[in-house]
């Protein structure tokens, strides 16, 4: 964005330190447009009794915005008129959004009528990367693991609730059906930068649905049922004659992996688990389930927001909640407050 800013007065630092807050927070909203095809001028200036005016003119590829306030100081005229100015902006934001949705003349013939194409996708805006099926994959591979074990507690979690029809359900299943409407090219994909809360969110979804679903009983089988035995054919003695494996020890297989958690970190990960859940077992499953992104997977309350697909403010209230029921439920010593205060200091 190019920005001129006219001082019709002695400039100091802290006035133009005060429009540059201004102006960068202007700058956020305006993501959508491409820098190059925005400016904003303005002029500071003494009123001609008393007081200050503070004029803008913000220039979009799509139209022009002004706005001009007058106050006796001139840090809150400054605020005024940028207030203004995006509140404008906003306003003409969600009108470029809807615009293509009705005809610019009603008297027009339906016949005559053609679609216009929205904001989104012109010249104009600034074209987001789309999550692809290469960075689905590049996921996956990477972080497995991680998205098991999400699974794999939350189903835990919801079987313990008494949640019903979940007992048959695998992780693997959950798994399957994250990955597979993940690569579906029907579905809509979302930014790039929202590809690992969008696979949660994917997660629990598929769970709800098998949930949902009717699954039908297996047909039993029979214990006495006689299974015919392959002819041998000495097949495997060919593929055993060069199947020599190597029964000597070297010496990498005497280095350690740094990067694998040890049996004890794996036994105390899953008893700091259970233990939560247990005393999160009486809680709202929002407020469960909103406190493990959080603090287990490490999402933030925009993502855990994403997710679940709840305001930002319901997540924060319920990391709250779940917290002042923990603090109740499983009292920390105060050696380990300590402690754990001093390893965090030390880092």
């Amino acid at each position: 964005m190019n920005v001129h800013i006219t001082y019709k007065l002695s400039k100091t630092s802290d006035v133009e330190q005060a429009i540059q807050q201004q102006v960068e927070k202007l700058r956020k909203r305006l993501h959508v447009f491409k820098p190059d095809m925005v400016s904003l001028h303005g002029t500071v200036e003494e009123g001609n009794k008393r007081g200050f005016i503070v004029s803008l003119n913000l220039r979009l590829p799509t139209g022009q915005i002004a706005a001009r306030s007058s106050t006796e100081t001139l840090a809150p005229a400054i605020k005024s008129s940028f207030d203004d100015l995006i509140e404008q902006v906003t306003k003409h934001k969600d009108h470029l959004r809807n615009h293509h949705k009705w005809p610019r003349n009603k008297r027009m013939e339906r016949g005559r009528y053609q679609s216009q194409v929205p904001f989104e996708k012109t010249l104009a805006a600034v074209q987001t990367p789309t999550i692809s099926k290469e960075d689905v994959a590049g996921f996956v591979n990477v972080n497995l693991q991680k998205l098991e074990r999400f699974v794999s507690n939350e189903l835990r979690f919801r079987i313990s609730s008494g949640q019903p029809n979940l007992e048959r359900i695998a992780t693997e299943e959950v798994i399957d059906e994250v990955i597979a409407n993940a690569l579906d090219d029907r579905k809509e994909r979302p930014e790039k930068v929202a590809l690992e809360p969008w696979l949660y969110r994917l997660a629990r979804r598929a769970m709800d649905r098998l949930a949902n679903q009717s699954r039908p009983e297996a047909p039993s089988i029979s214990v006495n049922l006689l299974v015919p035995r392959e002819k041998d054919d000495g097949h495997d003695e060919v593929i055993q004659e060069y199947d020599q494996p190597d029964e000597m020890l070297t010496n990498e297989n005497l280095i350690a992996d740094g990067r694998a958690a040890t049996p004890e970190d794996i036994a105390s990960n899953d008893e700091v688990v259970a233990m939560v859940d247990a005393a999160l077992l009486h809680t709202r499953h929002e407020d469960r389930e909103a406190f493990i992104l959080n603090t287990m997977e490490g999402f933030t309350v925009q993502e855990i927001g994403a997710i679940t697909e709840r305001p930002e403010q319901e997540v924060r209230e319920s990391i709250r909640r779940a917290r002042e029921h923990l603090r109740k439920v499983i009292p920390v010593p105060d050696n380990m407050k300590s402690k754990s205060t001093v390893r965090s200091e030390s880092a």
